[in-house]
């Protein structure tokens, strides 16, 4: 039997993600553990890092997970969403079910009820139409969050799916507290770090679909070809591509972009040069044929 039928669900390249999972919370185990042995330079930059890595976390592993769990079995991939949960800092089945969400609204625009499907549209709390302040959706969207809503609307249909939400919390929430009272020093020193790496998810949510078309599907997000930028974010660079066809493995997303690559430029997909963090570096107007064939590199 081989390896990708006895272990992993899609392919062996998933080891990859899912190693890089495992790394991320023994990197925070480090710092959180080996904190009174760090210089204080040291360990601001680590910190830093650790908020680099959430972002990290939440678009590429835990996002990749989402639509293409890693493993053949039901039990390891909750216990890698447990692991998930822990090492990001909030439930993975909840954002299981937001992002799912997500992708039902794909970023749309206020409608006729007053606000959006999307839960994370960045049209929700605007004006006149118009996307909100980068400023507001990156710092304030961590407490946007609406727990109860999800679980509410979840346990009508999958009761078991909703209970997990509040229980990965609970773990969570038990194991920081254990952190807490194992060292409360180093705990409330990494709580500014945290919530800034999840700051920085939003600040790259945002420009996922800053000037993109809400009203074309294969124009739904911003796309970046930047090689480093993909290589360790699982390609999340091609983030039209992947609002387009939300099931294509990210080990795909290179061949199945060549495949629709004139598609996009006839429907002006809007391409950046720098990755979606850096967005706000890259000032172009919604991309036409020439400017996404020159901003891709081609």
């Amino acid at each position: 039997m081989s390896t990708r039928k006895s272990f992993f669900a899609y392919t062996v390249w998933d080891a990859y993600p899912a190693f890089l999972g495992i790394a991320h919370a023994v990197f925070l185990a480090f710092i959180f553990f080996d904190f009174h042995h760090l210089s204080w330079p040291v360990f601001i930059v680590l910190g830093l890092i650790y908020s680099i890595s959430i972002s990290w976390s939440i678009n590429g592993t835990s996002h990749n997970f989402i639509h293409n769990p890693f493993f053949k079995w039901a039990w390891l991939n909750r216990a890698y969403s447990i692991l998930l949960s822990v090492t990001d800092g909030f439930s993975q089945e909840f954002y299981h079910h937001v992002h799912l969400r997500h992708h039902v609204g794909n970023m749309d625009r206020i409608g006729e009820n007053g606000t959006t499907i999307d839960p994370l549209s960045i049209y929700r709390r605007g004006k006149n139409g118009e996307p909100e302040s980068v400023w507001t959706y990156t710092f304030c969207s961590y407490f946007r969050d609406d727990i109860g809503e999800v679980y509410t609307r979840l346990k009508e249909k999958h009761p078991e799916k909703a209970r997990w939400i509040w229980r990965e919390i609970g773990i969570m929430l038990a194991v920081y507290l254990a952190c807490a009272i194992w060292d409360w020093r180093a705990f409330l020193v990494l709580v500014p770090f945290y919530y800034f790496g999840h700051c920085l998810s939003s600040l790259n949510g945002f420009y996922e679909h800053y000037k993109g078309d809400p009203d074309k599907p294969i124009a739904w997000g911003v796309s970046t070809y930047n090689k480093l930028y993909n290589w360790l974010w699982l390609y999340n660079g091609h983030h039209a591509e992947h609002h387009y066809r939300p099931k294509i493995h990210w080990s795909k997303m290179p061949s199945f972009r060549a495949q629709i690559r004139d598609e996009q430029a006839r429907a002006g997909v809007r391409v950046i040069k720098w990755c979606h963090a850096l967005g706000f570096m890259d000032n172009a107007p919604r991309a036409g044929a020439e400017t996404v064939a020159r901003a891709s590199g081609e």
